[in-house]
C-alpha cells in the first residue's frame, strides 16, 4: 500500500471523536491490511501534520437478521491518531 488515500478510508464523525480532537486526537477507518506504521506516515503525508502515537481497534461486523435469513454489517479497522503538541490541527475537521 504505497497511496496514502487507500490506507485511509473516510473520518469518523461521532460525538466522542469530536470531544477527543481538544486532545488532538483525530478518529479514521483504516484499511484493515494496514498497520500502525503505515497510518502514521498516510496522515502525515495527506494533512501535513506531525503525528505522536496511533492506537488502532478492530471491529468485527455484527450479526443481524433481514427476515428469515441472518446477514453480517461489514468488519473495519479504526485509529485513533494522536498529534504532537506542536503540530497544527487538521482542517478537515474544522467547522464540524
Amino acid at each position: 500500500m504505497t497511496n496514502p488515500h487507500d490506507i485511509i478510508i473516510r473520518p469518523i464523525v461521532t460525538e466522542q471523536s469530536m470531544a477527543d480532537m481538544a486532545e488532538n486526537k483525530y478518529t479514521f477507518v483504516v484499511s484493515k491490511k494496514a498497520n500502525k506504521t503505515e497510518i502514521k506516515k498516510a496522515v502525515e503525508a495527506v494533512f501535513g501534520v506531525n503525528v505522536e502515537k496511533v492506537n488502532t481497534l478492530n471491529y468485527d461486523g455484527k450479526v443481524k437478521r433481514m427476515g428469515r435469513s441472518v446477514g453480517r454489517t461489514a468488519s473495519f479497522k479504526k485509529a485513533v491518531v494522536k498529534l504532537t503538541a506542536d503540530s497544527k490541527e487538521i482542517e478537515f475537521f474544522q467547522g464540524m
